[in-house]
């Protein structure tokens, strides 16, 4: 055990501490060591036990398991858990919900400042509904494994030790309704379950929809669901593999949907790139947006996703669907006879790691006016405006949204115009 004040926040749910000589005997350069700390805040006192050390590595890991002084956004956790040495995914929820907000606000800013060299004030905007249930019970889906035992419960954070649980207070009511916890499962089993918005939740257990505790072998077994969002007057359905990806959060889809609108304008009659487009989530907005005489041209990798997205765009008439890996789409190597070669407008949603220089400078290459970047990675997204800052593009608008609370995670959209 050692003892550290804690300093500030840094990218990925932890703090920043230093660890001097005295406090880690017979560590060779010891003397100001940073510690990356988890389950604390910025000003505390706390007592830490390392948990990852080596002797080479340019900084140490350590999970706060005694609080000497607390901070004032301390409360008691609402997934105890989630705590030190529990599983991941829960990393804040020891947190106050606006510090919270303000402790993702820091890390977006900090990016930004580090790797875009842009200083930005920025908020996180809370989810509608989130406040009046206290930051719980907002996921749609969740993963769980089976123990040895059968049990279900999650990793630990940096593990592969499964953690057995009793309950999951993120997740949707309709999903904490299920008895998951109080059954066994076949050892070693991955449990998901959807929470869809129209329909009861579907148990998949290694990819098997499970009905009444028993496998559903049957061809015709669900595996799908549909989903509903409403974006201004208009209402959509989107039918989605429910083992494919779909925003978590259950106010998620329409929020992004609201805000990849409002950031790039009027767009009637335009032709707008959507890339990254998943099951068609931004397409089907976007194709009402653009009108008749407008366009949308989308791209997608995956090829789950992409038959989710033909069956919710088969009667758009304004809609181009592309099937495989962005970069290659762009540069013709994909969908050859029918290359990408101009839009007014580029919509990205890009995985965790973000863009990167290939496809920013293959949308470049298009010369959109606007380019409305929707990010789950601060740092990502920051190393991706910096790229986008050296072909000609200045970031003009940014939002910030709460999609994950108890969370270190924030969902941003970037909006950037061509000089």
């Amino acid at each position: 055990m050692v003892e550290l004040t804690v300093g500030p926040v840094a990218h990925g749910g932890h703090c920043v501490a230093r660890l001097d000589d005295d406090a880690s005997p017979g560590s060779p350069g010891g003397r100001g060591r940073v510690v990356f700390v988890r389950h604390t805040l910025p000003g505390e006192r706390v007592r830490a036990r390392l948990t990852e050390t080596a002797p080479d590595a340019s900084f140490w890991r350590a999970d706060a398991v005694e609080v000497l002084e607390a901070s004032d956004d301390r409360v008691p956790s609402a997934w105890p858990e989630a705590g030190p040495g529990g599983v991941g995914g829960g990393e804040l929820a020891h947190v106050a919900l606006p510090a919270q907000r303000r402790w993702k606000a820091d890390v977006v800013a900090e990016q930004l400042r580090r790797l875009a060299k842009l200083d930005r004030d920025v908020v996180v905007e809370a989810a509608p509904g989130d406040d009046a249930r206290g930051g719980l019970g907002w996921r749609t889906r969740i993963d769980l494994v089976a123990d040895a035992t059968g049990r279900a419960g999650m990793l630990g954070y940096r593990s592969h030790e499964v953690h057995p649980l009793t309950a999951m207070p993120l997740a949707d009511e309709a999903i904490a309704g299920l008895d998951l916890f109080g059954r066994t499962w076949p050892p070693g089993a991955r449990i998901e379950v959807v929470a869809p918005a129209d329909g009861t939740p579907l148990v998949l257990v290694d990819g098997v929809p499970h009905v009444g505790g028993r496998a559903d072998k049957r061809p015709n077994a669900r595996s799908t669901v549909r989903e509903h969002l409403r974006v201004g007057e208009r209402e959509y359905t989107y039918r989605v593999a429910a083992d494919g990806f779909w925003q978590v959060h259950r106010e998620a889809p329409g929020v992004l949907a609201q805000a990849v609108l409002d950031g790039l304008g009027d767009v009637d009659g335009a032709t707008v790139l959507d890339l990254y487009a998943g099951a068609g989530l931004f397409t089907l907005p976007l194709a009402d947006a653009v009108g008749p005489t407008g366009e949308v041209v989308s791209v997608e990798g995956d090829e789950r996703a992409v038959r989710d997205a033909r069956r919710n765009v088969h009667d758009r008439a304004n809609v181009e669907l592309h099937a495989g890996e962005v970069a290659r789409v762009l540069s013709g190597a994909v969908d050859a006879d029918s290359d990408v070669v101009h839009a007014d407008a580029v919509v990205l949603d890009p995985p965790r790691v973000g863009a990167g220089r290939k496809v920013v400078a293959a949308i470049a290459e298009l010369r959109p006016e606007r380019v409305v970047y929707v990010a789950c990675d601060p740092a990502a997204l920051a190393r991706d405006v910096s790229y986008l800052a050296e072909a000609g593009y200045a970031l003009s608008g940014l939002r910030a949204f709460d999609l994950f609370p108890m969370t270190h995670h924030v969902e941003c959209i970037a909006v950037l115009d061509r000089a």
